[in-house]
């Protein structure tokens, strides 16, 4: 599907910068997370750099500093160079079905909170809203999903038991 856009990557973000809002809420998390200490990483099936010029442009300068695990963008033969038309293509993060998958991102941070102290483990949650997010939902303490998105749609059996593994393991936790 990638190869068949011919824009430039300017010209691909010049054009979801026009079509794309935030979520509600985004900017005011990101600025409680901000005050807070609270790191936010945003993992995606998305481009790298067109979600940090999203981020960007929707967050503020600010948000530069979000860290982003997602595939990337590649030099296309034979323009190879991503700012000419279709001298791009997409470089998948891993092998994945969906080019990344994020339960690998989230298991690092997931192995070292297990490490401290019970006392000082946070609460690691994520946040999603695709099939794309069932892997890495399975990997956290706590599960935020959009209603009526691919990760919470009625009848799918995986996200009740995603769900019910993340209660035992908040449970667990007491």
């Amino acid at each position: 599907m990638v190869d068949s856009w011919t824009t430039s990557m300017p010209e691909t973000i010049s054009i979801l910068k026009s079509n794309i809002k935030l979520d509600p809420g985004f900017a005011a998390f990101y600025s409680w997370a901000r005050k807070n200490s609270v790191p936010v990483v945003v993992l995606s099936s998305g481009m790298v750099p067109v979600i940090r010029a999203m981020l960007i442009h929707l967050v503020g300068p600010e948000a530069a500093d979000i860290e982003i695990e997602a595939n990337n963008v590649q030099p296309k033969p034979p323009l190879n160079d991503a700012d000419q038309r279709g001298g791009w293509t997409i470089k998948f993060h891993d092998d994945s079905g969906f080019g990344h998958d994020k339960s690998l991102a989230i298991r690092p941070y997931a192995e070292a909170i297990k490490k401290l102290p019970r006392e000082e483990q946070p609460t690691l949650l994520y946040a999603g809203d695709g099939v794309s997010d069932m892997s890495a939902a399975a990997e956290t303490d706590l599960l935020f999903a959009k209603a009526g998105h691919d990760l919470v749609t009625e009848g799918k059996t995986d996200v009740k038991k995603v769900a019910e593994k993340t209660l035992e393991r908040v449970h667990s936790k007491d």
